[in-house]
């Protein structure tokens, strides 16, 4: 999964020790030559689903969030991403039979709105015990973009180690608009974004775990709003549509109700479903 020249670039590496090395990996990866769509559909039957706290919800997305693949929500502040992300880091954390995931939970905080103290409540919701969730739940707080690739990186070490469900980036892009701006530094951003989100791939298919992400949205002056209803779009432009599996759409509904939508998805069809947030965490909507 790593280019011959990325492999070049490490200090003590000679070219011999990684034609060797590349030889290696591919004798020993099941995954770099043909395989019938029998034995694919074999292998997807490995993913699980880790529950979203909302039967609605987890009902259009065919059991909730997927491992060995990438899912991001988009939406206004206040329309439930963080605290849906709060919910995740403890349902994964239930065993299989019950939706969850049954692993660890990393979560790299680039805005800095992971409360810990929101874990306690949905833990006794679930009927777990708070403190050992909340040692299961691997927390970093990147303030670059170059910082986020790094914990990435150091990530995926942790990963071979012990045994993560799910990846939260939180939000992906804030970071990347922060340090490129201006269309001068656009072509420069969208190639980093894609090597960040090459790497969350990799580490999704690998250790088939899921990956989540929310995402900021930007006005869209071409949008036409005189004839669109709402004329934003997600951040991150053609890169991150392209690299996510399933994209979803938040956005607020009447009092505490939030709606979610699929607006991309390769085996589920465009939906929408109904939420709350409660003190814990995503749950049925009952207006």
């Amino acid at each position: 999964m790593v280019m011959r020249k990325d492999l070049l670039n490490v200090k003590g590496l000679s070219e011999g020790k990684v034609e060797k090395m590349l030889e290696g990996a591919r004798k020993l990866c099941r995954g770099c030559s043909f395989i019938t769509g029998a034995e694919l559909m074999e292998k997807r039957k490995e993913c699980v689903y880790v529950t979203t706290g909302c039967q609605a919800f987890d009902e259009i997305l065919g059991g909730g969030i997927q491992t060995s693949s990438i899912t991001e929500c988009y939406g206004e502040f206040r329309t439930g991403k963080t605290q849906l992300v709060h919910t995740l880091a403890v349902t994964t954390q239930m065993p299989t039979e019950m939706g969850g995931g049954n692993g660890k939970v990393a979560i790299i905080d680039s805005e800095g709105t992971f409360r810990p103290s929101r874990l306690v409540p949905i833990a006794q919701r679930f009927g777990l015990d708070p403190e050992a969730v909340l040692e299961n739940v691997l927390h970093a707080r990147p303030y670059t973009s170059e910082h986020q690739h790094l914990l990435i990186m150091a990530l995926a070490a942790k990963m071979v180690e012990e045994p993560f469900k799910l990846i939260v980036v939180d939000s992906i892009t804030a970071l990347f608009r922060t340090d490129y701006s201006g269309r001068g530094e656009l072509a420069e951003r969208q190639q980093r974004l894609m090597g960040t989100l090459s790497k969350l791939t990799k580490l999704a298919e690998e250790f088939n775990c899921a990956v989540f992400l929310t995402n900021q949205v930007i006005a869209d002056p071409g949008g036409g709003a005189m004839f669109v209803q709402d004329p934003k779009k997600p951040a991150g432009g053609h890169v991150l549509a392209h690299m996510c599996t399933t994209r979803l759409f938040f956005r607020k509904g009447k009092a505490e109700q939030r709606l979610v939508k699929i607006i991309d998805s390769p085996d589920r069809a465009e939906a929408e479903a109904s939420f709350a947030i409660t003190e814990g965490g995503v749950n049925e909507y009952s207006g």
